[in-house]
């Protein structure tokens, strides 16, 4: 009789180990599923973020051409902090006031060099550190 009680301690310690490795592989499996969601959000956000920026930057293209001076000077602001906050659109941000700086670049009497422009200019001569 002490052979079926050996035995069946045996099993039963099998049922165990075997529970428990199924246990962790199961365990594992829902990490795994949980780190693959969680992955695909941050993608989505990221790529929220980025569609979000997109939009940003055309509406300030747009509004680089506005007549009041406070729409320019925003647009002006919100290119700069689209370089800083995303240094890939950084060359692009430069590039595009660059361009409106040589397209307007007429002579402007004694009026002077409008805001916009001027700062512009100032946004494109800053040192890359200092922004």
């Amino acid at each position: 009789m002490e052979w079926w009680i050996a035995l069946s301690e045996i099993v039963r310690n099998f049922a165990l180990v075997a529970a428990g490795a199924v246990g962790l592989l199961l365990a594992g499996l829902r990490v795994a599923a949980a780190n693959r969601q969680a992955d695909a959000a941050l993608r989505q956000t990221e790529l929220q973020r980025r569609d979000h920026v997109a939009e940003l930057f055309n509406r300030a293209v747009g509004q680089l051409h506005d007549d009041e001076l406070h729409v320019r000077l925003g647009a002006v602001y919100t290119l700069r902090q689209i370089a800083n906050d995303f240094p890939d659109l950084t060359g692009a941000v430069f590039e595009l006031l660059s361009l409106y700086v040589r397209d307007s670049g007429h002579v402007y009497g004694e009026a002077g060099q409008p805001d916009d422009i001027r700062i512009m200019l100032d946004i494109l001569f800053e040192q890359p550190g200092k922004r």
